[in-house]
């Protein structure tokens, strides 16, 4: 039924709706409500509370769920986590290379003194800090008026 109701006018094709229906039914079965702490996940790291209050479900949050997300929650393979640390620190090490100078200048500039104009030139660009006060007082947090509330 969620599926169906094209959540949020988002899902627009058959294809997406066929997936999203596939994805609730594991989330949509009666084991949900028969089973003491159904488990949603393989090593079941991730289950169904037990019922209770909306204090009892926060203390569910902080105490047993993990702070970071396993791969198993997106359906994906343990290895997925350390593929995605490889690129990261592939990507970080490469921009580090990249801001190295190739050779030497003309004006003989060490490379600190090379490093350190390219990080003036970059703050030089940013743009200034806005004034949250006046900015507050311009467009006060009104929850009726959501670009009020973003801003």
């Amino acid at each position: 039924m969620v599926a169906e109701a094209n959540y949020g006018g988002r899902v627009t094709d058959p294809q997406d709706r066929r997936c999203i229906m596939t994805i609730l039914k594991d989330f949509y079965c009666p084991e949900m409500i028969s089973e003491p702490n159904h488990k949603l996940s393989e090593s079941g790291a991730y289950f169904v509370p037990p019922d209770g209050q909306k204090e009892d479900y926060i203390s569910f949050i902080e105490q047993k769920l993990p702070i970071n997300d396993l791969t198993e929650i997106f359906g994906m393979h343990d290895n997925a986590e350390i593929t995605s640390a490889i690129n990261s620190t592939s990507e970080l090490l490469s921009t580090a290379l990249i801001l190295q100078p190739r050779a030497a200048g003309g004006a003989g500039k060490t490379q600190e003194e090379v490093l350190s104009e390219l990080a003036q030139e970059t703050f030089n660009k940013l743009p200034k800090p806005f004034d949250i006060e006046y900015a507050s007082k311009r467009h006060p947090i009104c929850y009726e008026d959501s670009l009020n509330t973003v801003l």
